[in-house]
């Protein structure tokens, strides 16, 4: 039978390349670490996914929850297509940020129309609607300006390095 006890010594005597417990001074360290600083660069706004999601999934969801499918059906399918644009947005932030803040803009963009669309796609709104896409547009603006501040933010440090 195979011996498999350990004996304990000191990490600096053992030979670094067979036991992986001290990898401090293996040669492709600062390669590591220079790699895994640029993955995780585009996550400056890591907080600002979930909310997003929310927002698009409440958007969405509208229409059923303050009850208009039936008095606006535009204004109804309006907010459908819109959250679940909003939807597809906080995943692609989700999975891969450094190329999807660049449409920080268009949430932003996003967030002002849906504040107008009541007016616009819908016919005689009342508060309840309006007040709705209101806070929902208000809310797609003000994340929308957080994930463009954070894409020109980490933009600047990527050109100074």
């Amino acid at each position: 039978m195979a011996d498999v006890s350990h004996t304990r010594r000191d990490v600096s005597q053992q030979d670094v390349s067979h036991t992986g417990q001290d990898l401090a001074g293996h040669p492709d360290v600062p390669e590591m670490r220079e790699r895994y600083a640029r993955m995780l660069g585009g996550r400056d706004v890591a907080l600002v996914d979930g909310p997003v999601f929310l927002v698009g999934l409440f958007c969405a969801l509208s229409p059923w929850i303050i009850h208009f499918t039936a008095t606006q059906p535009a204004l109804a399918a309006h907010n459908l297509i819109m959250g679940i644009a909003l939807v597809v947005m906080a995943v692609g932030f989700t999975v891969m940020p450094q190329r999807m803040y660049g449409l920080s803009w268009a949430m932003c963009a996003m967030g002002v129309w849906l504040i107008i669309a009541p007016w616009i796609v819908g016919t005689g709104p009342d508060k309840g609607i309006i007040w709705t896409n209101a806070v929902i547009g208000g809310l797609t603006l003000l994340l929308g300006l957080v994930c463009a501040a954070a894409a020109m933010k980490s933009g600047r440090s990527r050109r100074r390095a």
